[in-house]
C-alpha cells in the first residue's frame, strides 16, 4: 500500500535552535524545538503535524492490543454532570484538581478527570444478565485535571490523552483473569512502543482493590521513585514498599527517665545535645486526618512519606497541622510531643511505621516544654493504634522478599492496572441476574495507559545530544530524505521519495530551497526519524547515503539497492 510523502517545502514546520526558556526536562525541550508541540497555556499543549503522527501511532498500538484481548472501544463525553461524581463521593474528594463549571441554566458540570462512574452506569444500562458478561470496554480520550504546578511539558499537563479500560465480571476469578489479560496486553504495548519499562507493585489508594501494579519507564525526569532489588525480581513503587519488624520483649528495659533538653525542638538539635544517633529518637509528626489531629511516628533518622500516608488513608484528607492547631491544646507541646502517659489513643490517634515495633525503646518528647524522655518502650509505655508503612524508603533498605539492599531509581508512570472490585458497583448498585436467577453484584478492574505520557517517556529514553530518536513503529516517518542542496540532488531526492512511498515507506523529504545542507542535517537529527537518506555528492554517480539515526552508522549504496532495502524493512 502506497504511503504519503511529506515534502518539508509544503509543510508547516518550524524548528528552534535554542531550548524554550521554561523547559525543565529533555522531552519538553526537544518536542518543542523539533516542532512536535507548542504551548497554548500552562499545562495545555497543541499537537502539531509531526507530533500528531507520533501520538496517533502510540494510540494505534494501544488500540490494537486492547482489541486483541476483546476490548470494545467507546467514546464517553468529556463534559459530565455532577450527580454521578457526587454519588461516588469524588466530586468533593478530587478537591481543586477538578475543573467545575455551570451551564446557562445553572446546572453543575465537570470536565472528566477519569470515568469510572460513567462506565459503571453504561454497563448497568446495557447489561442485565450474567450472559452479558464478562465485558471489557475502553476509550482513548482527553482528560482534565487542574494541576497546581503543570510542568515538564506534556509529562504533567492539565489536559492529557489517556486510555482507560474497565473489565466487568460476575466473580473474583473472572476479575483475576481479566487482570492477567490486561497485564499481558500492557507488556506487549510497551514492548512495541520500544520503551524500557518495569512492572512494579503499587497501591490503589482511594480506588481500593486487591491487586495493583504500575508500569514505570525509568527516566531522570520521572516524578515517581521505585525500589528495585538487584538480587531477586522484586520491584515496587516506594509508596508500596513494605517492611516487617518482629516484636521484641517489652520487659527488662529501664524505667522512663525525663531529660532536661531546652532548645531542642528538632531531631537534629536533640541528637546533638544528647550525643545519640537520630535513629535512637522517635519522630512524632502531627497531621490532621479529615480535621482530626493524628500523630505519625517514624524513627528520628527517617522522614514521613506524606504521599504514602495519603495513599494509605485515602479518601481521607491529610494535611499538616499549623500553629493555630496548638491553640487551646495545652496537652500538645509543640516540638516536645510524645506518645507515653496515655497520650496515644487519648489526645490523638497514633499511627506508626513498623520500625516502631513492640519492645523497641526510644527517646521522645515528654509532653512538657524543654523536656524529653528516655527509655520510652513501645508496648509498655504507649500503644500504637495503627501500623502503616509510612517512612520514606531509602537506598539500602532490605528487600521485603529476600533482604538484599534495595536500589532506587526515578521513573515516569505510563500505565496502572488494578483490581477495582465492587467500589463503584456498590455505589451504583450494578447487579446482573445470575445463573440461579438471583442478583449478582458485578466486580470491576481498572486499567489505564498514559498515551501522552508514553510519548514523553519515549522522548526521554531515546533522545541523544542531536535530538529525538524515535523507534520505527512510533516515528512520524520511516525515512527522512535530505536533498543536500543542488537542483539535481533535489530532483533525485523527490524521485527516490516517490519510489519509497509507492513501496509503502513513510517518507519525509527535505526539499526546501534556500536552506543550507547544514541546517537540513541538523533538523533531520533533531526530528529523529529512524533512517536518514542523504542525496549528496554521490548523486551524480547514482549513489545515496543511508544513516541509522540511533547508531550513527553510515553506508553508501546505489539508489535502487537503497530503495529495495528500505522497502523490505516496512
Amino acid at each position: 500500500m502506497a504511503a504519503r510523502v511529506q515534502r518539508l517545502s509544503q509543510s508547516m514546520l518550524k524548528t528552534l535552535r535554542d531550548d524554550p526558556a521554561d523547559a525543565e526536562t529533555l522531552s519538553h525541550k526537544l518536542l518543542v524545538r523539533a516542532g512536535y508541540v507548542r504551548r497554548t497555556a500552562a499545562g495545555i499543549w497543541s499537537w502539531l503535524p509531526l507530533g500528531k503522527r507520533v501520538l496517533e501511532n502510540v494510540t494505534r498500538i494501544v488500540r490494537e492490543e486492547m482489541d486483541a484481548i476483546g476490548g470494545q472501544e467507546v467514546l464517553l463525553p468529556a463534559l459530565l454532570p455532577r450527580e454521578p461524581y457526587e454519588q461516588s463521593g469524588r466530586y468533593e474528594e478530587y478537591g481543586d484538581l477538578l475543573f467545575r463549571l455551570k451551564d446557562r441554566k445553572g446546572g453543575d458540570y465537570l470536565l472528566g478527570p477519569t470515568h469510572e462512574e460513567i462506565f459503571t452506569q453504561i454497563v448497568k444500562d446495557q447489561c442485565s444478565s450474567y450472559k452479558d458478561l464478562p465485558v471489557i470496554i475502553y476509550q482513548i480520550q482527553i482528560k482534565y485535571r487542574d494541576e497546581a504546578r503543570p510542568r515538564s511539558g506534556i509529562l504533567r499537563g492539565r489536559e492529557f490523552t489517556m486510555k482507560d479500560a474497565y473489565s466487568f465480571d460476575t466473580s473474583d476469578d473472572g476479575l483475576a483473569a481479566a487482570y492477567e489479560l490486561h497485564r499481558g496486553a500492557y507488556q506487549r504495548i510497551f514492548q512495541r512502543l520500544g520503551l524500557d519499562y518495569r512492572v512494579v507493585s503499587a497501591v490503589s489508594g482511594a480506588m481500593g482493590g486487591s491487586a495493583s501494579e504500575e508500569f514505570l519507564a525509568p527516566a531522570a525526569a520521572g516524578e515517581d521513585t521505585f525500589a528495585d532489588c538487584p538480587n531477586c525480581d522484586y520491584a515496587a513503587n516506594t509508596e508500596a514498599v513494605t517492611i516487617t519488624v518482629p516484636a521484641g520483649d517489652t520487659a527488662g528495659h529501664p524505667p522512663v527517665e525525663e531529660l532536661d533538653t531546652p532548645d531542642t525542638p528538632t531531631i537534629e538539635t536533640l541528637a546533638a545535645q544528647l550525643g545519640v544517633p537520630a535513629s535512637a529518637t522517635l519522630k512524632n509528626l502531627l497531621v490532621k486526618v479529615d480535621g482530626e489531629i493524628t500523630a505519625v511516628a517514624v524513627p528520628g533518622d527517617r522522614e514521613v512519606d506524606l504521599g504514602k500516608l495519603g495513599e494509605h488513608l485515602a479518601p481521607a484528607e491529610v494535611e499538616l497541622v499549623t500553629a493555630d492547631d496548638f491553640t487551646g491544646r495545652p496537652d500538645l507541646v509543640r516540638g516536645y510531643v510524645g506518645p507515653q502517659g496515655g497520650m496515644a489513643g487519648k489526645a490523638f490517634r497514633y499511627i506508626a511505621d513498623p520500625r516502631v515495633a513492640p519492645g523497641t525503646s526510644w527517646i521522645t518528647g515528654a509532653n512538657k516544654p524543654d523536656t524529653h524522655a528516655r527509655n520510652v518502650v513501645c508496648g509498655r509505655d504507649f500503644e500504637v493504634d495503627q501500623y502503616l508503612d509510612i517512612a520514606v524508603v531509602e537506598a539500602g533498605d532490605p528487600c521485603p522478599r529476600c533482604g538484599t539492599g534495595l536500589t532506587l531509581d526515578r521513573a515516569i508512570e505510563i500505565g496502572h492496572i488494578f483490581q477495582l472490585g465492587r467500589k463503584y458497583a456498590d455505589t451504583f448498585e450494578l447487579d446482573v441476574l445470575g445463573q440461579d436467577g438471583k442478583p449478582v453484584r458485578v466486580t470491576m478492574g481498572s486499567y489505564g495507559v498514559g498515551v501522552t505520557r508514553a510519548v514523553a517517556a519515549l522522548a526521554e529514553q531515546t533522545a541523544d545530544e542531536q535530538g529525538l530518536c524515535w523507534p520505527r513503529e512510533v516515528a512520524p516517518a520511516d525515512v527522512h530524505v535530505v536533498a543536500a542542496g543542488k537542483a539535481a540532488q533535489t530532483e533525485l531526492a523527490l524521485e527516490v521519495s516517490e519510489q519509497l512511498g509507492a513501496a509503502g515507506v513513510r517518507v519525509i523529504v527535505d526539499d526546501r530551497a534556500g536552506v543550507s545542507p547544514g541546517v537540513k542535517f541538523t533538523d533531520a537529527e533533531l526530528i529523529g526519524v529512524p533512517t536518514i537518506l542523504v542525496v549528496g555528492r554521490g548523486a551524480k554517480d547514482g549513489l545515496v547515503e543511508l544513516k541509522d539515526r540511533r547508531t550513527g552508522t553510515r553506508e553508501e549504496l546505489p539508489v535502487d539497492e537503497a530503495v529495495a532495502r528500505l522497502a523490505a524493512e516496512v
